[in-house]
């Protein structure tokens, strides 16, 4: 920064948006104008080093969210929107996008939040093609599916609920725990009652006499995760009614379902807020079972938040989350990454997701790679929900973690299973893939032309032409 100072406009109105300040607000306490901030936040006057200087006393703010490293994460982003093969006859290089994102940052990020609904509305064209026969079927009938889309086109990521749950997770901490915050700010009482009492209900608020019951039977990490989704539906209304909002949903079934979604998401970042899992992330390199023992998570719910460090310029690893139960079927699919899983029938045979049930609460890892030549890392176990008592029904279902194979040296996991190793020949799906000769095929890939076995007889359940 030379002595005139630097222009940050766009990150200094963030801030300043984050922390809830009016810009007379920031002004009174650098103790400078309003006019002077509005200025500033419209790159028409520089942030000097005494202002800096003042922004880091007044809200105890590290440099480094000024610095010019949150820049490349701009960059980054738009360079891989442009990636895009709607973008392929435009000659864009490098360069001019980086000039773009720092010249016009407010132009670079309105392209980008076009982008983000051009392709959830293409999420939502593939599924109304692939689930039609012409009775309207797809993404605008299935409540499940508009919310996938909703929130794969935004890679599972919500930095205006992160942000929210800091807030109240450090609240939280200084009133002693999710039991004590409830009783001193919505003077809730916490009690766990027996299941033939609850009726089949896991948390009930009973606000005539004042209590917040839960199942009994929750293991510790159920029962948090149920307080704090408590408290995101009392405390963060208004902001999960505003993202809600953002999906334009056609159905109230599918409104719904994106609500509880985004309230589960709060309940994960209360407990698991951003920052600081961010930082353990890192320094335990990404091993989910040492994480889960920091932070009094279950498995499946610190893998799930792995899915959501996409905050800008506080980026980790993108994860593709899946999972799925003994059948194949899937009941959660998160996409923050570049992970192509079939959107319609069932994926990949090959893929250790759907071999863990015979090895229980075993990590297995594997390295696939499909036939374009993409290579990716996967993390795949069981896990159990229900039981807690005698003759308790417990669900056994499988999670699976998938990031590009260039991210896995940051992962504890590939340290014994280095990319040397052979990867896994997968496909998308089986009429999506080319292999003729895989033994594990379903279904006859699209376009190919099956032989008939009247002489011959290939290993693979179908032999096809050359063309």
């Amino acid at each position: 920064m030379d002595k005139h100072g630097v222009y940050l406009g766009p990150r200094l109105r963030r801030l300043r948006r984050d922390l809830g300040l009016t810009q007379a607000d920031m002004a009174a306490d650098l103790e400078i104008s309003p006019s002077y901030i509005a200025l500033m936040e419209r790159n028409q006057r520089p942030v000097t080093a005494e202002t800096l200087l003042r922004l880091a006393k007044a809200y105890k703010v590290d440099f480094s969210v000024f610095a010019e490293q949150t820049g490349p994460d701009l960059i980054a982003r738009l360079q891989s929107a442009m990636r895009d093969p709607i973008f392929a006859d435009i000659d864009l290089v490098p360069l001019e996008i980086a000039d773009a994102v720092h010249s016009f940052p407010g132009i670079a990020e309105a392209m980008l939040r076009l982008y983000t609904a051009y392709k959830e509305e293409q999420f939502a064209l593939a599924d109304r093609r692939q689930g039609g026969f012409g009775d309207g079927a797809g993404a605008s009938g299935d409540p499940v599916a508009a919310v996938r889309n909703f929130l794969s086109a935004r890679r599972n990521c919500f930095p205006v609920l992160d942000v929210a749950a800091e807030k109240l997770s450090t609240k939280i901490t200084e009133a002693g725990g999710l039991a004590d915050y409830f009783k001193q700010r919505h003077q809730l009482r916490v009690r766990r009652l027996p299941s033939d009492v609850m009726a089949g209900s896991l948390r009930r608020l009973d606000w005539h006499r004042k209590d917040l019951l839960l199942d009994e039977t929750l293991d510790s990490a159920s029962q948090n995760f149920q307080l704090a989704q408590q408290l995101a539906y009392l405390e963060f209304d208004q902001e999960i009614g505003a993202a809600t909002q953002e999906g334009n949903f056609e159905t109230e079934s599918a409104r719904r379902l994106a609500h509880r979604a985004l309230a589960a998401y709060c309940a994960a970042a209360i407990i698991m807020p951003y920052a600081v899992f961010a930082k353990a992330v890192e320094t335990r390199r990404y091993d989910i079972e040492a994480l889960s023992r920091q932070f009094g998570t279950s498995f499946e719910q610190t893998a799930h938040r792995l899915t959501t460090l996409q905050k800008p310029g506080h980026e980790r690893i993108p994860f593709f989350f899946i999972r799925v139960d003994v059948a194949g079927n899937v009941s959660k699919r998160l996409n923050s990454g570049n992970f192509p899983f079939a959107r319609h029938g069932g994926g990949c045979p090959l893929w250790s997701v759907h071999q863990v049930f015979t090895t229980p609460r075993k990590v297995l890892t594997q390295w696939l790679e499909l036939p374009d030549g993409q290579r990716f890392f996967s993390i795949a176990r069981t896990v159990s929900s229900g039981g807690g008592a005698f003759g308790a029904p417990r669900v056994e279902r499988a999670v699976a973690l998938v990031c590009e194979a260039h991210h896995a040296d940051r992962l504890i996991y590939s340290r014994h299973h280095p990319q040397a190793a052979a990867p896994t020949p997968i496909g998308i799906a089986c009429r999506l893939c080319q292999r003729t000769t895989c033994t594990s095929r379903s279904e006859p890939p699209i376009g190919r032309q099956i032989l008939p076995d009247d002489y011959r007889r290939t290993d693979a359940p179908f032999g096809f032409s050359d063309s």
